[in-house]
């Protein structure tokens, strides 16, 4: 549905003033507008504790465009700015604050058939008092409910939630978001896939070896330590993005494209991944991080996973799925690689990791295919050769970033790019294991690439970022 032709729509920020709002998401919202990709007719209204102007709302928001982009002069700021409204005094089943009263002045300036969307970004601990809240007031009917992640902390919470959550709404009306899923690069996935023959070919045991999905940061986390130190890396994105992207990668053909079976293929192959054994799983924890403030001096919080995933399919059974991601690691990627089986042949000293396909999810996104060629000159010796398309460079492309991509999403009624309670639920299922049993938590350098124990998770060639290991292949 074209964005001109959605009916008026009243989004509710809970949490403006934090973190998460001023970074992404109130960037993602004049992002849409820059686009024309918003209604013709809506407002937004912050919410939070404090009493805060809708003037005084509007300069803090014009403050975080041109701290974190785009710069209010890079778009319709005026015309933006006067449809931002704040509703002080917090939210709540007892007490709505102002929230309700903002509400019904929006109410008057665009009918009484508005769409409501409410978009949670708070910490998970406020995830159930606004959900009552919500109930309480009234605001779920026909409503869209956006909820960050972490969903739950564990199997148990993860229940605890959804049941409440799907007490007050229907599936339809929850977006639990992931904001890797809404890169261009991990969306082109699809289409790389099933659009061009020579990969949907390639695409299985018989040719791919093993899979790497690698999400190594050189940032640190003093920005966030207290979130991160009661989080982790392996809840904070093992069972939730890396898991999501491996989705996308096994997933069976969907019957169609549209929003529905896409979901569907992504979410039904999260049955087939086999429980993490703890001996497929290394954590890790850089030096010097319980010297952070707000990091207890005896924290064992990793900040580093690397895991063996297997799936248990006939099209993937038997090859493994190399997950990584740690903060302070040696560099920052984001990369989905399938490495293919080496040709049998005459040619016996292929060099590296032989033929890689790779997508790399940063920025507007990129394709890339290793290949082995021989070195030009007058010996037949074997190099290796990258070719990359940028997806920016696609024709007529508009990239968009994730959260912009995904508040359209909501706006539209699109869940292909969402995780849905089933889903979830079997991501949880594969990650209690870790969770019950977890490895010991190991030291590495700041600038390294994690533990040393990790580099012997893949094959003989090691990642295909950092170092190469002289681990023995592993089996499945």
């Amino acid at each position: 549905m074209p964005s001109s032709e959605l009916p008026p729509t009243v989004f509710v920020l809970f949490g403006a003033t934090g973190d998460l709002a001023r970074r992404m998401v109130l960037p993602a919202f004049f992002d849409l507008a820059r686009h024309d990709l918003l209604p013709r007719d809506w407002r937004l209204i912050g919410n939070g504790r404090g009493d805060v102007s809708h003037e005084d709302f509007a300069d803090r928001v014009r403050e975080a465009l041109a701290e974190f982009g785009p710069e209010p002069g890079e778009g319709p700021w005026d015309g933006f700015a006067d449809r931002l409204r704040f509703a002080g005094g917090g939210f709540g089943s007892d007490d709505p604050g102002s929230l309700l009263d903002v509400l019904a002045e929006a109410r008057e300036e665009l009918g009484d058939d508005v769409q409501y969307v409410h978009y949670l970004a708070v910490p998970p601990s406020a995830f159930e008092g606004l959900t009552r809240g919500l109930d309480a007031h009234g605001l779920t009917e026909g409503a869209r409910v956006v909820y960050e992640k972490p969903y739950g902390t564990s199997p148990e919470s993860f229940r605890e939630l959804d049941e409440l959550v799907l007490s007050v709404l229907d599936e339809e009306q929850v977006f639990r978001i992931d904001h890797f899923l809404g890169k261009e690069g991990t969306q082109d996935l699809h289409v790389l896939r099933f659009a061009n023959g020579m990969f949907e070919h390639l695409w299985s045991r018989e040719h791919v070896a093993e899979v790497q999905i690698d999400v190594p940061e050189d940032l640190d986390v003093a920005d966030r330590a207290e979130f991160y130190d009661a989080t982790g890396a392996a809840l904070d994105m093992l069972v939730t993005h890396l898991f999501q992207l491996a989705a996308e990668v096994a997933m069976e053909p969907p019957v169609s494209f549209s929003p529905a079976d896409l979901l569907a293929a992504r979410e039904s192959v999260l049955d087939a991944f086999r429980p993490l054994a703890p001996a497929d799983v290394v954590l890790g924890q850089f030096e010097g991080y319980r010297d952070i403030d707000a990091v207890a001096d005896d924290s064992t919080t990793d900040t580093f996973v690397a895991a063996r995933l297997w799936v248990d399919t006939d099209r993937w059974r038997g090859v493994p799925f190399l997950l990584r991601t740690g903060k302070r690691m040696a560099a920052s990627q984001q990369r989905v690689s399938l490495v293919m089986r080496r040709p049998d042949g005459p040619l016996d000293d292929v060099p590296g990791h032989g033929n890689v396909l790779t997508l790399s999810l940063s920025g507007s996104g990129a394709v890339e295919l290793r290949l082995v060629a021989k070195r030009p000159g007058p010996e037949l010796a074997l190099s290796e050769g990258t070719a990359v398309l940028h997806l920016a460079d696609v024709p007529g492309g508009t990239p968009l970033p994730p959260y912009v991509s995904l508040l359209h999403d909501v706006m539209t009624g699109d869940r292909s790019l969402f995780t849905s309670s089933a889903g979830l639920a079997r991501a949880w299922t594969a990650f209690a294991p870790l969770q019950q049993q977890p490895p010991q938590v190991q030291p590495y350098a700041p600038g390294s690439w994690g533990p040393d124990a990790a580099t012997d998770l893949p094959g003989p060639c090691g990642w295909v970022l950092g170092p190469a290991s002289g681990g023995a292949d592993s089996g499945g």
